[in-house]
C-alpha cells in the first residue's frame, strides 16, 4: 500500500510538470515523451512489485525513492529562488514520497536478506553488493538524475546589472515560439555582437566589446531568466536562441546585417559553434571554453584510456538516454562535424586545456574546421577565465579578431 501511494504522488509531480503546469511557452504536446515514459514506468512497477522476489522489491523500491526525490528537485531551486509557487508544491511531495520509498527498499533489504548458507558466503556476497552498489551509484545513478535535472533547473532570477553603460532592456522570439529577453548595448560603429549564454557570465565580455563600439546583445536562453522554454544545461536545441538573436539583429537600424558576431563561454562556445555552422548570418565566431555535450563529443577527447572510454559509455550514456526523454529531443550532432561549415568565416577558439571541462576537444574541433582559424590555448586558466588570466591579451585578441572580421 505505502509503495502505491508513493508511486501516485510521483506520478501527480510528472503530470504536473508535463501536462498540467508545463514549462511557460510550452504545451502539452510538447512533453509527451517526458511525461508518458515516467509514467509507464511507474506503472509497470506498481503491477509488477509485488511478484518480485524479497531483494528485487527493496532494490526496485530504493530506485523509485530516487526517482521520487530527482523529479522533486527543481521545486526546491525554484523555491528558494523565487518562494514556493502552486508548480512546486507537488515536487516537495514527490520528494517525500521519495524518501518514503528509501526507507522501505532499506527495510525491505534487511527483512528479506538470506539467512541461509555458512556466514563467510553470506557476509561475502554482501560484500560484493555493496561494491557494486558503490561503482554502480556515481557511474549510473548519479548520471541518470544529472540527466534529469540537466533538462528542468536552471537560473531563476535576472543577475545583477553590471553593464555600467547605456542599455535596454529587449525581447524577441524564437522560431519554435518562445519569448525571450534580454539586455541590449547599442551599436557606435554598425557591428554587434552576441555575448553568450544568459546574462551573469559574459558581462565583462559585453563591457570590453563596448568600450570599442560594438552593439552587444546578451539574453536568457530558454528556460532562464524571464526567458519562456524548458531549461536544457547542455544546451540541447539552445541554437535557436542564437539564431532567434542574429534575426533581431538585423532588425535594428544601429547593426548592419553583414556585421554580426558572437562569442560563446562554455556551453555558450559550444551553441555558436552549432548556430555557425547551421546559419551563414553569424559572420565572425569565439568560442571560449567549449567541450563535449555527448558522449559523442566526450569520447572524442585526446588522451582518453580505454578503461576512460568505457566508464564515459556508461555515465554519458546513461545522461544521454535520460536527457533524451526528459528533453524531449535527440541529442546535438557532433560539433567536429559541423564546424567545417564555418568556414569561410572566421573562427576564434579558446582553451584552457588543464581544467577538468573537456577543454581539450579544441583541437579536435580546431583540427576539424577549416582556414581561416585559430586555436589559443591557456593552460594557468580556469574555466571561461581567459579574460581574467590575460586581459590585456585577452581584450587585444578577441577585439582585434572582431575588428579584421567585421
Amino acid at each position: 500500500m505505502l509503495l502505491r501511494i508513493a508511486l501516485a504522488v510521483i506520478a501527480l509531480r510528472v503530470l504536473d510538470v508535463n501536462f498540467i503546469q508545463p514549462a511557460a511557452g510550452t504545451s502539452p504536446t510538447d512533453h509527451l515523451v517526458s511525461g508518458l515514459v515516467p509514467l509507464a514506468v511507474l506503472g509497470l512497477a506498481a503491477y509488477g512489485y509485488e511478484r518480485l522476489p524479497g531483494f528485487g522489491r527493496g532494490a526496485t523500491a530504493l530506485m523509485l525513492g530516487l526517482l521520487g526525490i530527482t523529479v522533486g528537485v527543481d521545486a526546491v531551486h525554484y523555491t528558494r529562488a523565487l518562494g514556493l509557487s502552486s508548480d512546486d508544491v507537488t515536487g516537495w511531495l514527490s520528494i517525500a514520497a521519495g524518501v518514503a520509498l528509501l526507507g522501505l527498499g532499506a527495510v525491505t533489504l534487511y527483512r528479506t536478506r538470506s539467512r541461509e548458507g555458512h556466514r563467510a558466503w553470506r557476509y561475502g556476497r554482501r560484500t560484493l553488493m555493496l561494491a557494486a552498489a558503490y561503482v554502480l551509484v556515481p557511474t549510473v545513478v548519479v548520471a541518470a538524475g544529472a540527466g534529469y535535472v540537466t533538462a528542468h533547473v536552471a537560473r531563476a532570477v535576472v543577475p545583477a546589472d553590471h553593464l555600467d553603460t547605456p542599455h535596454e532592456t529587449v525581447t524577441f522570439t524564437t522560431k519554435d515560439g518562445l519569448k525571450l529577453e534580454g539586455w541590449y548595448i547599442p551599436s557606435r560603429n554598425g557591428a554587434a555582437i552576441i555575448s553568450f549564454p544568459g546574462r551573469n557570465g559574459p558581462q565583462r565580455q559585453a563591457r570590453m566589446l563596448a568600450r570599442h563600439g560594438y552593439g552587444v546583445l546578451l539574453f536568457d536562453r530558454r528556460g532562464e531568466g524571464r526567458s519562456e522554454g524548458q531549461p536544457n544545461t547542455f544546451g540541447w536545441g539552445g541554437e535557436e536562441d542564437i539564431k532567434a538573436a542574429i534575426r533581431y539583429l538585423k532588425t535594428r537600424d544601429d547593426v548592419d546585417p553583414k556585421r554580426i558576431g558572437g562569442i560563446g563561454l562554455s556551453v555558450g562556445g559550444e551553441l555558436m559553434l552549432e548556430a555557425a555552422a547551421e546559419t551563414k548570418d553569424l559572420k565572425a565566431v569565439v568560442s571560449e571554453g567549449a567541450g563535449a555535450r555527448s558522449l559523442r563529443e566526450e569520447l572524442e577527447t585526446p588522451g582518453l584510456s580505454a578503461l576512460d572510454s568505457a566508464m564515459l559509455a556508461i555515465s554519458y550514456g546513461v545522461k544521454d538516454a535520460v536527457m533524451t526523454v526528459a528533453a524531449n529531443r535527440l541529442p546535438p550532432p557532433n560539433l567536429s562535424t559541423l564546424v567545417d561549415d564555418i568556414a569561410p568565416r572566421p573562427l576564434l577558439l579558446i582553451a584552457a586545456p588543464n581544467t577538468d571541462n573537456g577543454e581539450k576537444l579544441n583541437r579536435v574541433y580546431y583540427k576539424a574546421a577549416r582556414e581561416p582559424k585559430a586555436l589559443w590555448e591557456l593552460p594557468e586558466s580556469g574555466h571561461v577565465d581567459g579574460i581574467a588570466a590575460r586581459p590585456q591579451e585577452y581584450e587585444r585578441r578577441v577585439v582585434g579578431f572582431f575588428d579584421q572580421a567585421l
